[in-house]
């Protein structure tokens, strides 16, 4: 920053004398009338939700802002004991996780010695991974030990949870993983 050379330490106290004493007028106007106006025109038809923000294991509750059936807002829920209404940089940010148009909505899959990238219909992905999964455990089932021990696993396959999911999904998901006898189960957020 360059300062003027007429500029002095007395000549910046008086300038920031007047800042100051702008400011404390400006405490002596009442703005709950515009703020009430401002918010009146914000929640004009639109529904507001309340969520959990998707990003780590906080559990920080956002308010969804809906009109005509599409997300139009996303914000901090100030009912919310555990954020008060504040969002990280990643949780303010949550509106681009749910409308962005760069989003990705297809699967990508590289087959097995490829190199280039394909998409794949969503539908399609998820009835390949069923397949893998169930001819994976189908392969590699353990009734029982050697010795006579009843065990009922496979231990080919690996479940991972994270933060970023909710617990009712990480308990469902560990719930179907025991049922197919999947032994290695771990979370991100060790919930």
């Amino acid at each position: 920053m360059v300062v003027p050379p007429s500029l002095n330490r007395r000549h910046f106290l008086q300038i920031s004398a007047g800042g100051f004493a702008v400011g404390g007028v400006m405490a002596l106007v009442d703005v709950r009338p515009t703020q009430a106006r401002v918010q009146s025109l914000k929640t004009a038809g639109v529904k507001e939700i309340p969520s959990v923000c998707p990003y780590c294991a906080v559990g920080c509750g956002l308010l969804v802002g809906v009109k005509d059936g599409k997300i139009i807002n996303i914000e901090g829920n100030p009912d919310s004991p555990i954020n008060r209404g504040t969002l990280c940089p990643k949780g303010a940010a949550s509106f681009q996780l749910a409308v962005n148009p760069l989003r990705s909505t297809k699967a990508l899959y590289r087959r097995p010695g490829g190199t280039n990238w394909e998409e794949l219909p969503l539908g399609k992905a998820m009835d390949m991974i069923a397949e893998r999964v169930k001819k994976t455990r189908d392969e590699t089932f353990v009734e029982r030990l050697d010795n006579g021990t009843v065990v009922n696993h496979t231990t080919a396959i690996f479940a991972l949870g994270g933060a970023t999911l909710d617990n009712e999904w990480n308990h469902m998901q560990q719930k179907l993983m025991r049922g197919l006898g999947v032994v290695a189960i771990e979370n991100q957020a060790r919930i």
